[in-house]
């Protein structure tokens, strides 16, 4: 493949992945202002369950699937009917198991009212396993364009489902007492409709991949199946441990929140899942990055420069996620109108912490390229189970007590303890020489500037002001980088040539 074609493809993929992400989380004050606190806690707890039986649903089968197509003396049709009917057969038995268990489920989630949620949790979860290995085949056959076709529009229709369950159905239903809409609304279902939007945009995922599906063929090979598994397990396991580490706050949050009722934590699920949104503006950059720069630094690997390059490359990201940060923090008063429910704000002073989280993930993602180049991907396994382990502690110690404030913190503990282990471990199996001391230099600037900002609002309540104080650190910190880096800058291109 060339890298012409290949950048072709991972533009593709990287657009699909960020519009999904970024038309729902433009979902998030529509739904602030539909939804109640403890509601939406109730939607955060399912879809923060949704991703750990995604993971157990898949078992690793379509990194199994990329693996072994590649391998000599593999037929790809063969190895594909035999995934296909491994997950048919485990989803129906999962699922099975899910709608026996509904209740029990539903109360180890802290939705004990609502168990139907888990019914139709469980077929979203289904239909979107049924679709994993068709959307791996496009992947295999290079057809990013239908790829990502399918799953913006996917996207879609979730959104235009959600606003007809929230803002139409109720109307008509009020309107039309007798017709039939009025028979589908039930005002208690509240989170529900949300769960329903969602089993409905993965049916219409899944009948547009219908030709792939109808792909498979009456083939079935045991003992590649035996060896897929072997593959495919461990990575279920890591799989498992980085869900950890990115969802599971919200569920024991609403196990241990040092309140009073289940609706009062509930209540403290939604603050906290709201407020976690606006630090995600930061892992749209970051997954953004990811998108482009995986495929550079592994075709950048051969080259006798590379390590100086991936440094080069470290230097500009932690520059850029640094201006975000302070984008955001500064300009807080302009982001918290996303969250309509002004009840929800009290929960805003996490959003730094989950910056800087997001921020050192995204320093991880970066370092991961020692261990993928040296073909450890154990040593990624590692340190993610570890991330996961300091995410339980913190939360099992410090939830009782501190409630979404350490799951913030717990949060920016486990990305942080594996980017230090990543570096670390990194430079000894693979050296790079990262401007570590100015990186930490312009970290720590950026910190300087937003606690500078903070005591300047302390000083006045209004907010013209606020975004003034805001725009004057921005413009110092950009005048600060602007100074260090005017060299550097001058070699980048597009960017290079407004630099004087």
């Amino acid at each position: 493949m060339s890298i012409k074609k290949l950048a072709g493809q991972t533009a593709w993929y990287g657009i699909s992945s960020i519009a999904a992400r970024f038309i729902n989380y433009l979902l998030t004050p529509y739904l602030t202002y539909k939804l109640s606190e403890a509601t939406y806690g109730e939607q955060s707890i399912v879809y923060s369950a949704i991703p750990f039986l995604n993971v157990i649903f898949t078992y690793g089968m379509e990194t199994a699937y990329f693996r072994f197509s590649n391998k000599d003396g593999v037929d790809e049709k063969t190895l594909f009917s035999t995934a296909a009917f491994s997950l048919i057969t485990s989803t129906v038995f999962l699922t099975g198991i899910l709608l026996l268990f509904r209740q029990q489920v539903a109360t180890l989630l802290s939705i004990n009212l609502h168990p139907e949620f888990i019914t139709w949790a469980a077929f979203v979860i289904a239909l979107d396993t049924l679709t994993t290995l068709p959307f791996a085949r496009l992947r295999f056959e290079g057809r990013p364009k239908k790829y990502a076709f399918i799953r913006v529009v996917s996207i879609f229709v979730n959104v235009g489902m959600v606003y007809f369950f929230y803002s139409i159905l109720p109307g008509l239903a009020k309107s039309h007492p007798e017709s039939m809409m009025a028979g589908w609304y039930n005002p208690d279902t509240g989170a529900g409709y949300y769960i329903i939007a969602g089993i409905i945009a993965s049916g219409f995922t899944f009948l547009m991949l219908l030709p792939e599906f109808l792909a498979i063929r009456l083939q079935w090979d045991g003992k590649l199946w035996r060896e897929m598994l072997i593959y495919s397990l461990p990575l279920m396991v890591a799989g498992f441990g980085g869900m950890i580490n990115e969802t599971f706050d919200r569920i024991m949050l609403g196990w241990w929140a040092p309140v009073a009722t289940q609706r009062e934590k509930l209540q403290q699920v939604g603050i906290y899942s709201a407020c976690y949104k606006l630090s995600i503006l930061i892992t749209l950059f970051i997954q953004a990055f990811r998108m482009g720069a995986e495929p550079f630094f592994f075709q950048q690997a051969k080259g006798e420069n590379a390590p100086k390059t991936y440094a080069r490359v470290m230097k500009f990201f932690v520059i850029t996620i640094c201006v975000m940060f302070l984008v955001v923090t500064l300009y807080i008063d302009i982001w918290k109108q996303l969250i309509r429910n002004r009840h929800m704000w009290e929960g805003l002073r996490v959003v730094p912490i989950l910056l800087v989280a997001n921020m050192s993930l995204g320093v991880y993602y970066n370092l991961s390229i020692w261990y993928k180049l040296s073909h450890n991907t154990r040593a990624g396994a590692t340190i993610t189970l570890i991330g996961a382990a300091v995410t339980l502690i913190i939360n099992y110690l410090f939830i009782p007590h501190y409630g979404y404030m350490a799951c913030a913190w717990a949060t920016l503990i486990c990305y942080a303890s594996m980017m230090v282990i990543s570096y670390v471990w990194g430079q000894k199996v693979y050296r790079v020489p990262y401007a570590t001391k100015k990186l930490l230099g312009y970290f720590s600037v950026m910190l300087l500037f937003y606690y500078c900002n903070m005591a300047a609002c302390m000083l006045t309540a209004r907010p013209a002001l606020h975004l003034l104080s805001g725009t004057v650190f921005l413009l110092l910190y950009l005048r600060f980088v602007y100074e260090i880096e005017k060299k550097e800058l001058m070699k980048l291109p597009v960017v290079g040539k407004w630099i004087k």
